[in-house]
């Protein structure tokens, strides 16, 4: 049957053809520079759609098998709340509290999480916060965190939707200092230009 046979040749030698010069595409934008590799410039549309959708898949597939507690405490949210305050608002914001300014000079954007424990299960948030997420700035906070504590941060983003900014101002209020986020920085009250309530 000359016929078929040449029409699958045809599909052979294009789909050939294709990944070859998708290879040499691929492989010119690598070595010549030609990717803008810069944080002060936001990626393509379908770069981010593309890095955004794979981060998507990559976090549900991975944390399928993270079992999360039945129910979170009182005292893990309130925990929660002090590692989320120092290590997370700068960046992420929260209820009343904008991100330092800086924050919106990395590519990609970190989100506000106001919602994430909408978008998330229990188990994909603890995924992200402890093994961060590639080309973005969010770290593994399990390499320097216990999983107790990480678990916490989780307490923390699931109560986050019902938090009200006066609540988050009086948690903080009521919180110890906190140490430093890095050497030399100001506490994270100061840092957001946010004045404790009173």
């Amino acid at each position: 049957m000359p016929g078929p046979l040449k029409w699958l040749g045809g599909w052979v030698l294009g789909g050939l053809t294709a990944l070859v010069v998708g290879t040499a595409v691929a492989l010119w934008v690598i070595f010549s520079g030609a990717f803008d590799a810069t944080a002060s410039t936001p990626h393509l549309a379908p770069v981010a759609w593309a890095t955004h959708t794979a981060m998507i898949h990559s976090i549900r597939a991975r944390a399928a098998g993270v079992k999360a507690p039945s129910r979170f405490t009182e005292a893990q949210v309130v925990a929660g709340f002090a590692e989320y305050d120092l290590r997370c608002a700068a960046c992420h914001g929260g209820p009343g509290v904008p991100r330092a300014t800086w924050a919106a000079a990395i590519t990609p954007t970190p989100p506000y999480l106001l919602d994430a424990a909408r978008r998330w299960s229990p188990g994909e948030l603890y995924f992200i916060v402890n093994n961060g997420v590639k080309m973005t700035a969010m770290p593994a906070w399990g390499e320097v965190e216990r999983p107790d504590q990480v678990w916490d941060l989780v307490a923390f983003l699931e109560a986050l939707p019902g938090l009200s900014a006066g609540n988050y101002a009086r948690l903080r209020a009521s919180a110890a200092p906190p140490r430093p986020f890095l050497e030399g920085a100001a506490p994270p009250a100061a840092a957001h230009g946010a004045t404790p309530a009173s």
